[in-house]
């Protein structure tokens, strides 16, 4: 019998650098493009012989920004990815998209192509935040690309935002959830910032820029995300209160709208939570294709390399773009379990876990569990283990208690 697979596309290409994104992506001219396209159509060729004893569930094109392929490029990606893998009929296929980067024609394509599934990365709806983070779009670009993506037949639409942006007050996080809300998304994201080393961000909010945050002040982002002198105040993170008072809004109003939280950050209406994100957090195999891509093959980890341009001149060749091998013991394995777990609100099927490791939960963790029911952050049903509203508050904590 054939077994679950998720595919994971990496496009690493964009039209700009946020200032707070740390991912393998960046703009290229279209020359680069159209080669990178090539390489990924060649390495998809390259599994003809994994594919044999997998099906294919879910499929995920991530970045970068993929909605700068046109429709013809994605159809070369789609064609050779139905020639080399059985793909389930009702396959969950999504695209990452950057609002101002979609049009009528290929919204149409990506739908013929089998792109059911379409995620906007927004972020916020005000222009002002947006330019802080460096987006290309505004707000009204964003509700064209929307509008476009509705009236292309997406019945499935996420939206991306971040909260605990420099200068968000919990007032302007409230009307960012609110204004998204009633544009009527099936599901939304709502990640904190992160303040990523080698990020523009860092260098002014990073732990090795707090001893200089006075002289730091009159410093602001210009449109490139570099800093520049402009004799205005940079604005500050907001507090700690405000970032944990932002976080218990996103759940009060998204619950109240009929989302609900089945991940730590994510946020579905019924039927419509996100089939690839919880076949990761369940550790289902999932293969990456493409520059700086990672797979989970047989219990055995691997990354592609993250240079562009030698992913691009390897032209597939699997011996050439493979790195970072590891082979994960029992240990790992019952660890990723429940770090990956525990992330969801379902939290760790007991009957699953016995399935998979042959041995039971309690047997395994029977002190930390009895520890963490006592302190109120876990919680033990029939069925399953997951956190409390606390231990989700204090998930670091509570994840660190599973390292065997």
């Amino acid at each position: 019998m054939k077994r679950e697979l998720e595919l994971y596309i990496h496009i690493p290409f964009c039209m700009k650098k946020c200032a707070y994104c740390d991912f393998l992506s960046g703009p290229a001219p279209r020359e680069t493009i159209d080669r990178y396209v090539t390489a990924l159509v060649a390495e998809i060729r390259q599994y003809q012989k994994l594919a044999e004893n997998y099906r294919v569930t879910t499929i995920f094109f991530g970045g970068g920004t993929p909605s700068i392929l046109s429709g013809g490029q994605m159809k070369e990606i789609f064609d050779a990815l139905r020639d080399v893998f059985e793909i389930q009929a009702d396959a969950e296929i999504t695209m990452e998209a950057n609002p101002g980067t979609v049009t009528k024609e290929n919204l149409q394509a990506y739908r013929a192509c089998g792109i059911n599934r379409i995620s906007f990365g927004l972020q916020s709806v005000d222009d002002k935040e947006l330019k802080l983070l460096g987006r290309v779009h505004t707000m009204r670009q964003f509700e064209e690309s929307y509008d476009l993506a509705r009236k292309a037949g997406f019945q499935n639409i996420n939206v991306d935002l971040i909260s605990a942006i420099p200068g968000q007050t919990v007032a302007s996080w409230e009307h960012t959830l609110d204004t998204v809300i009633r544009m009527n998304p099936e599901h939304i994201s709502a990640y904190s910032l992160i303040i990523e080393e080698g990020t523009p961000f860092y260098e002014i909010y990073g732990e090795d820029a707090k001893e200089e945050q006075d002289s730091r002040c009159e410093k602001c982002l210009a449109d490139d995300g570099k800093q520049m002198d402009t004799g205005k105040n940079f604005p500050k993170l907001p507090d700690e209160e405000a970032e944990r008072r932002m976080y218990e809004l996103t759940a009060e109003k998204l619950e109240a709208a009929g989302y609900l939280q089945y991940e730590v950050s994510n946020y579905a209406k019924p039927g419509y939570a996100c089939r690839h994100n919880k076949g990761y957090w369940q550790r289902v195999e999932y293969l990456g294709i493409g520059t700086g891509a990672a797979s989970l093959i047989e219990n055995e980890r691997y990354q592609h390399i993250s240079d562009t341009d030698l992913y691009i001149r390897a032209n597939g060749k699997l011996d050439q773009i493979e790195e970072e091998k590891e082979k994960l013991d029992w240990n790992a394995q019952v660890e990723e379990t429940m770090f990956l777990g525990l992330r969801m609100k379902e939290g760790v099927n007991k009957q699953k876990f016995r399935e998979r490791y042959h041995r039971e939960i309690q047997e395994v963790y029977g002190e930390v569990l009895e520890k963490l029911k006592e302190e109120g952050l876990l919680r033990e049903e029939e069925k399953r283990i997951c956190l409390t509203k606390r231990g989700n508050d204090l998930s670091n904590y509570v994840l660190a208690q599973f390292l065997l």
